[in-house]
């Protein structure tokens, strides 16, 4: 079990900004709604100003400065990664197949011969 606490927005500032960047965010949502006769270029123009509005409002905020900053680690942390190659995705891939069909077939084998077993021995039934 972790010991952080759970960091909530404290400062009625960053409340406002965030609450901002909401309010931002949902004008683009109608302003798209709102143009429907206008080109779709237009309308999605519309929407993506309005995200990149609330964005900057948010990063203005500490919790969006917290939130950049573990985007960038996070980014960082998958640069590390030592990804597999084709071939071995394919491998692995078909080892995975193998094993399910035989795990698919094996389980088969056992319902029936404990359907055998409690339906045709115990019971009777068959």
């Amino acid at each position: 079990m972790s010991n952080k606490s759970v960091e909530t927005v404290t400062r009625s500032t960053d409340r406002i900004k965030l609450g901002l960047a909401v309010l931002v965010i949902v004008a683009g949502i109608v302003g798209y709604s709102m143009l429907e006769g206008q080109p779709t270029v237009a309308r999605i123009g519309v929407f993506l100003s309005s995200l990149l509005v609330a964005a900057i409002i948010a990063w203005f905020s500490e919790p969006g400065r917290r939130s950049i900053g573990y985007v960038r680690d996070s980014y960082a942390e998958v640069k590390r990664v030592v990804w597999p190659t084709r071939k071995e995705t394919t491998q692995m891939t078909g080892i995975v197949f193998v094993f399910v069909a035989i795990m698919g077939v094996l389980l088969w084998v056992v319902d029936k011969g404990l359907g055998w077993i409690i339906y045709g021995l115990l019971l009777g039934w068959r």
